[in-house]
């Protein structure tokens, strides 16, 4: 991953960007799980402290994946 050349942050500085860091491991889960639904794969989970198996039927991808892999 590079940072863009516009970006003058120093690395301490993006690092420190939680928001944009959260919003770019959501859109890796969103990225995975739509990969695993559109290939007839399971996933797993945690939940409520035990393991759990969700079946790609099951899985819910937000829309504005579905809408991004459309568009590709």
């Amino acid at each position: 991953m590079t940072a863009r050349a516009t970006d003058r942050r120093t690395p301490a500085e993006r690092v420190e960007d939680l928001p944009r860091i959260l919003k770019a491991l959501n859109q890796s889960v969103q990225d995975a799980l739509l990969r695993h639904k559109r290939d007839g794969h399971p996933v797993v989970v945690w939940r409520n402290g035990r393991v759990e198996w969700i079946q790609p039927e099951d899985i819910v991808i937000e829309e504005e994946m579905l809408q991004r892999e459309g568009d590709q």
